[in-house]
Order: structure tokens, then sequence, then C-alpha cells
């Protein structure tokens, strides 16, 4: 049988006690110990302080089966990880050579070399060398009084990548399970909507398991099954899968999609649409998060930040009488700015969004009032948002970007499109 491994990640540096640079090394790095069935139990952040790194390493001792470090492996009088976990576990440093005269030939392409880079070579005795490809420090692992430590070099470009290439297949030896997950990502539920759903279905299931999370503007529920292959896992999550998304319906905009423009580009490759938007409380941000994807070229023809009446009365050519009687935020403007844009850029698609993001109000509408709007051959469907006064102004636009997608994606899929009064954002 598999022993199951527990893992205390440390992360080294006082940078980031400091707030000046994000730990992603060790959310990154669990994100990969995930898929090997190796739990992660702690995360810990200290900094360049040799008593309290010390310290951390006997707790992280009696609690982990597994000690990762990241950080500290550098040539600075600061840089002390190595020596510390060597003298904890009782190992000298010794100079390893390979690692030493590839320090030097690489150094020196485009730096001057100095005496201290040679420290960045002396590795605990024994270890497995990690040869750094991204960087100069290696990192390496060892085994001990029946622990199993790795050192990672802190930059994330250089730690996630060797955990990945060396790290990982160190590990997998040990573990001997792999743990598959799958996403079912959902657009008009809360997490707490799903949950209740679900619930007696979660309260039975240990192996595969699932659960709800929420993201800003919409949610997920995560599959996840361990097993000895990963096709074994597979098979276990695929009845769940199909279980889950025939009970969720038309809510569920794509399976592991980082978010719904991805799901969206995906589907106009399967079903090619061409669309364009006229934006004016998003402030671009619909264009921008489609035109970050790659591919969004063939299917996006362009946007217009139509942000005051002037200019959606000049670029889409709507009759300033129309704004002046019902207001930029109306759902007669959201309209016609869906129709102009579609006209005036060719697309098969228009988009028109015009909303108050707040701080302040207009005098008729509360902040949170949105307008949606999505023009297509004979048809304008609009979608009018109420969000609520207590919402920051990024959600506001993130939602509307996120309903003008959702809109789209009905239309393309055959599914009823949702227009009218909505008090829901879709995340409560």
């Amino acid at each position: 049988m598999n022993k199951t491994y527990n893992t205390e990640i440390i992360s080294v540096g006082t940078e980031l006690l400091l707030g000046h640079v994000t730990n992603t090394d060790a959310r990154d790095i669990s994100e990969l110990l995930s898929q090997i069935g190796i739990n992660v139990l702690y995360h810990t952040v200290v900094g360049d302080n040799p008593e309290r790194v010390k310290q951390c390493v006997e707790i992280a001792r009696e609690r982990a089966d597994i000690i990762i470090t990241t950080g500290g492996l550098g040539p600075t009088c600061d840089d002390l990880t190595k020596q510390l976990l060597a003298e904890a576990f009782g190992l000298k440093l010794v100079a390893d050579q390979a690692e030493m005269e590839g320090l030097k030939d690489y150094i020196t392409q485009g730096r001057i070399f100095t005496e201290n880079n040679y420290t960045q070579a002396m590795l605990p005795e024994g270890c497995t060398v990690f040869h750094n490809l991204w960087g100069t420090a290696p990192g390496c692992a060892f085994e001990k009084d029946g622990k199993i430590v790795l050192m990672m070099p802190g930059p994330p470009n250089e730690c996630v990548p060797m955990f990945r290439t060396y790290g990982l297949p160190y590990l997998q030896k040990r573990s001997g399970a792999h743990i598959v997950s799958h996403t079912v990502d959902i657009f008009g539920l809360g997490e707490s909507t799903v949950d209740d759903m679900f619930a007696q279905e979660m309260n039975r299931m240990t192996n595969p398991s699932m659960a709800p999370y929420a993201k800003e503007c919409d949610c997920l529920l995560k599959i996840t099954a361990k097993a000895a292959t990963v096709a074994e896992a597979e098979a276990m999550i695929a009845p769940v899968l199909e279980e889950v998304t025939q009970k969720l319906g038309d809510v569920v905009y794509g399976v592991d999609a980082d978010c719904i423009e991805e799901s969206l580009i995906r589907l106009l490759e399967q079903n090619p649409h061409t669309f364009a938007a006229a934006e004016s409380c998003t402030g671009g941000y619909i264009a921008k998060r489609f035109t970050d994807l790659p591919g969004a070229s063939r299917f996006f023809k362009g946007g217009m930040t139509t942000y005051t009446n002037e200019a959606k009365a000049r670029l889409l050519d709507i009759d300033p009488a129309l704004i002046e009687e019902k207001g930029a935020v109306s759902y007669e403007v959201a309209k016609a700015m869906a129709e102009a844009s579609r006209a005036i850029l060719g697309a098969d698609i228009g988009i028109g969004v015009t909303g108050l993001a707040g701080p302040e109000g207009d005098g008729v509408h509360e902040v949170g009032t949105v307008f949606v709007s999505m023009a297509v051959e004979g048809q304008t469907y609009v979608r009018e948002l109420h969000m609520g006064t207590y919402r920051t102004r990024s959600f506001i636009r993130r939602m509307a970007g996120n309903h003008a997608f959702d809109m789209i994606r009905r239309y393309l899929t055959g599914l009823p499109v949702k227009a009218g009064v909505s008090n829901n954002s879709g995340v409560v």
C-alpha cells in the first residue's frame, strides 16, 4: 500500500513578509503536488533570520514527512537555507565540482564572476542535485531521519520549472498515486446554491470527492479522484462529471476553463462567429479580456469605448435626443449600442454595455445598475442588472462582462438568451 505523505513548504525571504514579493512558489508547488497524491498541510513563510529559520525547520520535522524549502540558495550572506538545513540534519556541505564549473561558465557569459558565487555549489553530502537550467543556484534533495527534504531556488521562473522537472519525478517515485481533478465552471448560480444542490452527494462521497469554490463573479464545482494511475482516476471521475453537468444544466459554461471568455473562444472555434463591442461603464474591459486570449483576432472585430454621451452620439451615431430622453443608462441606449457596434464593424454579433459602476449614481439609478445588450440578425436582447450598491467598481465591470460573454454563449449553443430584469448578479 502506498504511504500517504504530508508536506510542509517553508518559503524563506524577508521580502515575502514585507509584501514586496508575492509568494507564488508555495501555491504552484502545492498544485503540482496535488497531482501525485501528496498532501500539503502547512505553508510557512519566514524571513532571512537564521534562528527563525531553524525554528521553522524543527517544527516542520515534527509534523511533516516532506519538507520543501524555497529561497535562500543564492550567493549573498543572507542566503542561508542550505547551511541551516544541512546543520539541522547533521550533514556537511561539500563542493559539487560540476556545479562550480557550470556556475563560472554561466555567469562569465554576461557578468563579472565573484568568488561568493561558488557558495551556490556547496551542497549537502550525498544529496541529489537539481541542476538549474533557468538560473544559477542549483536545488537538491536528500533523505535523512525518515524525512524527505527538497530545496528550491526562490525566483518563480526558476523554482517552478525546476520543481516540475526534478522535484515532481523525485517525489512521484515515493507517492505512487495520482490525483486528477476537473472543474465544472458555472455562471448564474452562486457557491452556496451549488453547495445546497449537491450537499447529500458531497457528504457521502470520499473518492472521488466534490467541493464548490467561489470566484469573483462565478463559481466552480471541483471533482477530484485519487488512484494508482491517471486513467483509473479519470474513469472514476467520468460518471460524476456527467451527472453533475446534467443536473446543473445551462448554467454550466465549461469544464476546466479558467474563465468564461476562455470557454467562449473554444465555442467560437467550433461555431465561428464574429462579434464587436460598444462599452461605456466597462471602459473597454470586455475587449481586453477577450483579446488577452490567443486567437481572439479571428472572432473579435473590434470595440469602441463610448464613455460619454458625446462619444455615443459621434462614434455610434446614436440620436442625442434618445440619450437625452431615456438617459445614457437605459434599456434603449444599451440596445442602440449593441446594434451600432454590429453594424459599424460588420460583425455577426454586437455587444453594448452601459451602467453605473460607482461610487456615485446618476440621480435616477442606483450604483450597480447595468444594461447589457446583444444584437444579432433580426433581434436584440437586453439584460437589466441590479448588482447592489455595495459592489466594487471592479466587480460590477467584471460581472457585466461575464453577462455579455454568457449571452453570446447561449446564442451560439441554441440556449434561451436570458433577457429582462435581474436582481441576481449570478453569484449569490
